[in-house]
Formats: C-alpha cells, sequence, structure tokens
C-alpha cells in the first residue's frame, strides 16, 4: 500500500503533466475522506469537494443497479463553463477527484494524464 507521501508524489506526477491543474485529491468512496491532496489554489476547497463527489459516486452506483447495468464506472466528467473536472475510480473503494481550468488543458490531455498515473494510486 502506497504512503500518503507517495500518493501525493503521484498527484504531483498527474499535476506536471495537465496545464491548468487546479487540484487533485485520492478520495475513500465510503467515507468521503481525502487519502491524499495536491493544489495550487487556496480557495478550492478539497475536502468538501472529496466528501460531495463521493455522494456523487455512490448515486450513480446506485443509479446503475437501479437500472440493471452490469458495467463499471471507469470516470465521470463535469464540465463546467471554465472547469473540467474529471473521477476517475481507481479501485471500487477510491477514486481520483481532479479539477483543472478549462481554458489551459482539454479532457483528452487529463484523462490520459489520470491514466497513465492511475495506477500508482491503488491501495
Amino acid at each position: 500500500m502506497p504512503s500518503e507521501k507517495q500518493l501525493v508524489e503521484s498527484l504531483e506526477l498527474i499535476q506536471n503533466d495537465c496545464n491548468g491543474f487546479i487540484a487533485a485529491s485520492l478520495v475513500d468512496l465510503e467515507s468521503g475522506m481525502t487519502l491524499a491532496v495536491k493544489s495550487v489554489r487556496s480557495d478550492f476547497d478539497l475536502t468538501a469537494a472529496s466528501a460531495y463527489n463521493s455522494e456523487l459516486v455512490k448515486q450513480k452506483l446506485k443509479i446503475m443497479q437501479t437500472l440493471g447495468l452490469n458495467g463499471s464506472i471507469e470516470d465521470m466528467l463535469i464540465s463546467l463553463s471554465d472547469q473540467i473536472h474529471l473521477i476517475k475510480l481507481v479501485n471500487p473503494s477510491t477514486f481520483l477527484y481532479m479539477a483543472v481550468d478549462k481554458g489551459q488543458s482539454n479532457l483528452a490531455i487529463v484523462r490520459s494524464a489520470v491514466n497513465r498515473h492511475a495506477s500508482s494510486l491503488q491501495q
């Protein structure tokens, strides 16, 4: 299991690969608690964002169960007018939440960076 320092280093690698990086956190799905965080903006509340996004993922899983969908979530995208938010499940109990500036990056770059380093985030 990676240490918190190793997890933060992985988030820094993702940051280095993404122009417009705002913040990223590794989150425990059940509790919504952050396991590692990296932010370049002090006004971006990763603790709150992580907790609320855990509820979003849990609700999507409930919807899939209700609809009888057998697949699994790979990632979820929320596109705001000025930001891209990506949620990537790294295993069944943990996800990466990341925000980037939409004007400085794009979804393909974000997904590529996250996929390149996701295995180092697995607990």
